[in-house]
């Protein structure tokens, strides 16, 4: 069961990208403020377009399933709105999950955010898009609001909170962008529109003279090793990206979401770790045994959460 190795590799690399995240947020000497780091990752994002070049390459990759400028078409009117709404909500949740992280570890923030997004999307689903709800779904909503209910009383600030549960809310909006984008149309075409919107969403941004002098002064004050640390964290988000769908095209899609809980388990994990080797100021996450304990225990909970209601 390859596609299951894949969807573990991809939660793996999810957990690097987020620890990579809070550090890059955590340092604004070295690093760009939230804003203009949304700025660059939508921007990244939207370069992933250039994967559909492969399919001019004089070979044959069609056991890879890789996406062909052979099947995207002229976009209709509601294919430019969906993918638009996709990239404007994309762009405000992260900025809220980057001021977040600015503020609080990682293995407390992204737990959070990843379950109000989980919670969201199957209602949003329901609502708009016809999705059935599994047979165990109050209990996975039971689960996952008791381990977000968890973080907030033990870990988080009000302040915190709200812009965690602000973050998780557009992050499900831009997921219900997306699989509505897929229904109406083909997944190669929805994807190329997408990153198109992506790209011309950032780029019009620069047209404000505020953003634009933001962007600027910042970029100009991040140095090239940490500019290749950015570059290299969203290579990294976008070859999850890539592995996750990959995994759900050959394998059972509710495992694959499911496994989604692996993401904060891993984040645990390598908060621990790096918070052993290194100051805490370098990683941004700081441990004791009774926060170890206290995560340890609302993780299993979304975790478990996770399990149930993607089963």
């Amino acid at each position: 069961m390859s596609w299951i190795l894949l969807a573990v590799a991809a939660q793996f690399l999810n957990a690097i990208v987020a620890i990579i995240d809070k550090h890059i947020v955590s340092d604004d000497k070295t690093y760009p403020k939230p804003f203009v780091y949304a700025f660059y990752t939508c921007l990244i994002s939207g370069a992933w377009i250039s994967v559909y070049f492969i399919s001019l390459l004089p070979f044959s990759f069609a056991g890879l399933n890789i996406p062909s400028f052979a099947n995207v078409v002229r976009p209709s009117l509601e294919v430019v709105a969906l993918s638009f709404l996709s990239a404007y909500t994309f762009f405000t949740a992260l900025i809220a999950m980057f001021s977040a992280l600015r503020e609080h570890d990682a293995s407390d923030v992204i737990p959070v955010i990843g379950s109000v997004s989980a919670l969201a999307s199957f209602g949003l689903g329901y609502f708009f898009l016809g999705a059935t709800l599994s047979p165990n779904f109050m209990l996975g909503v039971a689960l996952l609001a008791t381990g977000t209910f968890l973080v907030s009383r033990l870990r988080f600030p009000f302040k915190i909170a709200m812009i965690s549960l602000y973050s998780g809310m557009f992050f499900a909006l831009h997921y219900i962008a997306i699989k509505g984008l897929f229904v109406l149309t083909s997944f190669d075409n929805g994807f190329f529109w997408s990153r198109v919107a992506f790209m011309f969403f950032a780029l019009t941004l620069l047209m404000i003279p505020n953003y634009w002098e933001r962007v600027r002064e910042q970029t100009k004050a991040t140095s090239r090793p940490a500019r290749f640390l950015i570059f290299t964290n969203k290579v990294l988000a976008g070859v999850s990206t890539i592995l996750i769908l990959k995994a759900t095209d050959l394998g059972d899609v509710a495992v694959v979401q499911a496994l989604g809980g692996l993401q904060f388990v891993f984040i645990l994990m390598l908060g621990i770790f790096f918070s052993q080797k290194h100051t805490p100021v370098a990683v941004g996450e700081k441990y004791t045994p009774s926060t170890i304990l206290q995560k340890a225990i609302f993780v299993a909970v979304i975790c478990f959460g996770f399990l149930v209601l993607f089963r």
